[in-house]
């Protein structure tokens, strides 16, 4: 009864802001609409591609093929649903994540039991009981439907809500050993931003852990499962565009290169605004591999027996450095941080995150308000809480990795540290 209030309220909640007067303002702030995903950037392509002109030919649509032929259909046949379409897609995706977390609570069940004999005698009552981990699948749920970013990102009728849904069936999916299911998720969701195409690998260690098939043709499956559901939905958008495969530029070209500067809640845009025009494909590849590339290993091979921390680290990490981040993608990996509650004893640095995060949420408008319309600050000013914002995620991301080693050390060593004789303590330097 009190999930179905939960849905009821947030249900509720964001159709009720999508018809009030400020809804045009919500859709066009730039922490909510890129031009990725803007709800404006939607309708444009939606009408050329209604007048029979390609919308990848100009500088203003980027989505792909198949999300706009969903979408003029929508606006063709049911216009009048799609406020209530968006608002039951997000209340969806809430109700994947409740699923896929109480599936992998059983996974980290499991995973404790297998791992109980290695626990020092000292330290057995830090083991988690069922009951404590089942608390946390309703804190999930509570914290995606309540949380300020995801009501935002939803109101503003962003695709990151169609993108998250996608992610989100992905995981539980995976999560209760639907491997097809989960890679063809994972590709429409790669498919429509690129990003996501990182948690392939936790996807492809959970299914090898749900379906008892730890070895190389476990993974190898699944790994051509997801690239032939991709190339799959590749050759479809061709199709939708007559043969062409011209869209790719202005899809994933567009992602990588970054050509349109719109000032936004990631990095990029300020960085490549400053600098001199001849460094600009040096800086592309080094920012681009850092954000699809440079982590994955050391992760996956550190965390490689937690798949579950390895997901929420890599949402978050592709959050902070993807080319055109918004606050729906942070409110989508926030609703994993409380499956991790039993660190928040171990994290250092709970009370400057949360700070950090209420401050720069408030200062950005007021920020941006005062460089557009009141001429007071400058673009330095609005990056510079962009930055915070981005900090702030970063010590959050760090903290939580660092206290699941201090945990891991304790169950394994107990509570007493001795270095030489005497008490030590570990420190984040």
């Amino acid at each position: 009864m009190g999930a179905i209030i939960k849905y009821l309220v947030a249900g509720i909640l964001r159709y009720w802001l999508i018809h009030t007067d400020y809804w045009q303002i919500l859709a066009n702030r730039v922490e909510i609409a890129t031009p990725l995903n803007s709800w404006k950037r939607l309708i444009e392509g939606v009408y050329l591609y209604d007048q029979d002109i390609n919308p990848y030919e100009g500088d203003s649509f980027h989505e792909s093929p198949i999300i706009l032929i969903i979408f003029h259909f929508l606006f063709k046949r049911a216009p009048y649903i799609l406020p209530l379409l968006f608002t039951a897609i997000d209340l969806l995706t809430a109700s994947l994540l409740h699923k896929a977390s109480k599936a992998f609570v059983r996974i980290f069940l499991n995973c404790q039991q297998k791992n109980q004999s290695d626990v020092a005698d000292e330290s057995k009552d830090m083991l988690l009981s069922r009951e404590q981990l089942m608390e946390t699948s309703e804190y999930v749920l509570s914290v995606y439907l309540f949380n300020p970013y995801s009501i935002l990102n939803c109101v503003g009728m962003t695709t990151t809500v169609v993108q998250n849904a996608l992610l989100a069936a992905a995981l539980c999916s995976a999560a209760n050993g639907f491997g097809i299911v989960a890679c063809a998720c994972l590709a429409f969701a790669t498919h429509q931003a690129l990003y996501p195409v990182l948690q392939i690998v936790p996807i492809a260690m959970i299914l090898a852990e749900v379906n008892k098939g730890c070895d190389k043709c476990s993974y190898i499956r699944t790994l051509l499962a997801f690239v032939v559901s991709w190339g799959f939905l590749i050759y479809i958008s061709a199709y939708i565009m007559d043969g062409s495969y011209n869209y790719v530029y202005n899809t994933y070209g567009f992602i990588l290169t970054i050509p349109d500067l719109k000032p936004n809640v990631g990095l990029f845009w300020y960085f490549f605004t400053e600098m001199f025009e001849h460094f600009r494909l040096l800086f592309i590849c080094a920012f681009q591999i850092n954000a699809l590339a440079l982590y994955i290993v050391p992760l996956t091979l550190r965390f490689k027996k937690e798949p579950l921390l390895l997901i929420t680290v890599l949402l978050a990490l592709s959050t902070v450095f993807r080319s055109y981040p918004c606050i729906g993608d942070v409110g989508f990996y926030m609703a994993f941080i409380p499956l991790w509650r039993h660190l928040f004893s171990f994290m250092q640095q709970k009370f400057i995150v949360a700070c950090a995060f209420i401050i720069t949420s408030a200062l950005g408008p007021t920020v941006w308000h005062l460089w557009i319309y009141s001429g007071s600050a400058n673009a330095n000013f609005f990056f510079g809480v962009t930055l915070s914002f981005a900090t702030a995620q970063i010590f959050l991301i760090t903290d939580l990795l660092f206290a699941y080693i201090k945990r891991e050390f304790t169950l394994r060593n107990g509570f007493s540290r001795m270095v030489d004789g005497k008490p030590a303590k570990l420190v984040l330097r």
